[in-house]
């Protein structure tokens, strides 16, 4: 089983990208995210950290998590956000790990990460290949405010606080463009054909090593 990382900037289609992936059925799929909301129902370590640094004023009434109040936080001060990634990466690593691991049945080729932070959290190091969505600022300003009922001004500011484009292109093996004209469906094809077509090139590799080996 090879492990795919899926990354990008918010609207730049990874998580559309990583369903789509995940519909085969020798391919799982861990959301990052999805772990995350798992992770912070209360009552788990993982929100009690959070609280100890943040305060019980990002919690609602009925314990869960304030998300909205949490995202204004992070969004406005960058230190912030970085103490809060040392408090939760630890803890959605180990749970993507542990989910990664159970996947025993030998027909799944892939396990996708889905993750926007997967370079921040050191996940990228455990994948065979990084593939990273980018997109044209308005259009991830335009995905941004109709998928979070955002304003304009809100979703640049989420937006400058994320890596740059460039960042994704100099750090991924694969990356792919998503415009508002692009088949992410025919991206995901494309993709799992050029996957393929290496790694059977890569047996044939090993297995003529091996005869070599044996000759001698």
């Amino acid at each position: 089983m090879k492990i795919l990382g899926v990354t990008g900037t918010s609207g730049s289609g990874k998580s559309t990208f990583s369903k789509i992936l995940g519909e085969r059925e020798d391919i799982k799929v861990v959301d990052a995210d999805k772990v995350a909301r798992e992770l912070s129902v209360p009552g788990t370590d993982y929100l009690q950290d959070i609280v100890n640094v943040f305060g019980d004023n990002i919690l609602l009434e009925d314990g869960n998590l304030n998300r909205r109040a949490l995202a204004h936080i992070i969004y406005s001060d960058e230190n912030e956000r970085k103490r809060l990634n040392s408090i939760t990466f630890p803890h959605i690593a180990r749970e993507i790990y542990t989910r990664i691991k159970a996947f025993a049945d030998p027909k799944i080729k892939y396990a996708v990460i889905d993750a926007p932070l997967l370079f921040e959290a050191d996940l990228d190091k455990v994948c065979d290949s990084v593939i990273s969505l980018v997109a044209p600022e308005e259009v991830q300003i335009k995905r941004i405010c109709n998928r979070d009922g955002l304003d304009v001004d809100t979703a640049k500011a989420r937006l400058s606080s994320q890596k740059p484009a460039s960042f994704y292109v100099e750090n991924s093996d694969i990356v792919i463009m998503n415009t508002e004209n692009t088949n992410l469906r025919d991206e995901a094809e494309k993709l799992l054909k050029e996957l393929e077509m290496s790694d059977k090139a890569l047996e044939k590799k090993t297995n003529r090593k091996d005869k070599v080996d044996e000759g001698r």
